[in-house]
């Protein structure tokens, strides 16, 4: 096994080379997405069970009855906005902790898999079809950069081509010099097994 940097490792065989990039994750962020997944998961919880309860009142007066309904009504709008936030960042905290990005090249195809633990979907890219293969950069102190890099989002993602018009990326959150030793490792393997396919045919 090789390293690229510290967070990407790969073994290259003949046949194929398989590559595994690891999260960035500096232990105070994950301390504090943690802490923050805990402490919101208990204030949906206990709004959920608020207003099951409520659901069950029977003995109240017209005015309670109207106060009752206006204050369902408030913490079903803010359960709908606490959903989505609870699902973006638990996600963010499920791949800190257990994300990987596993990427195969054989003769056939460029494979891409992030998953969390065992699971994730794979998705096969054929190697005569990829053009345009690069790095991407945003800019030094750009908004998009400051966005990309934050720990409260997953995205990021470094290495990009092209994939019959669309643009395919992977390689989240890598620092500039590993992402162009990853694009180097891949471009270099695709162009050697599309060789071999050549001299073949």
């Amino acid at each position: 096994m090789k390293w690229i940097g510290r967070r990407i490792s790969f073994v290259d065989h003949e046949a194929k080379t398989t590559i595994i990039i690891t999260p960035d994750t500096p232990g105070i962020f994950k301390g504090l997405i943690g802490a923050w997944v805990f402490m919101w998961g208990a204030v949906g919880a206990y709004l959920i069970w608020y207003l099951i309860e409520s659901y069950g009142k029977t003995k109240l007066t017209a005015k309670q009855l109207s106060t009752l309904q206006q204050e369902q009504i408030i913490i079903v709008v803010f359960l709908v906005f606490w959903i989505y936030y609870f699902v973006r960042i638990g996600r963010v905290f499920l791949w800190l902790n257990w994300g990987r990005e596993y990427i195969k090249i054989d003769k056939i195809a460029l494979t891409l898999k992030p998953s969390i633990g065992k699971y994730g979907r794979a998705k096969e890219y054929f190697i005569e079809n990829i053009s345009k293969i690069s790095v991407f950069t945003p800019e030094k102190n750009s908004l998009q950069a400051a966005w990309e890099n934050s720990p409260w989002i997953r995205g990021g993602e470094r290495v990009e081509f092209e994939y019959f018009g669309k643009r395919v990326r992977f390689g989240r959150k890598l620092e500039e010099q590993d992402a162009k030793q990853l694009f180097q490792l891949v471009t270099k393997k695709i162009d050697e097994h599309l060789k071999r396919k050549k001299k073949q045919s």
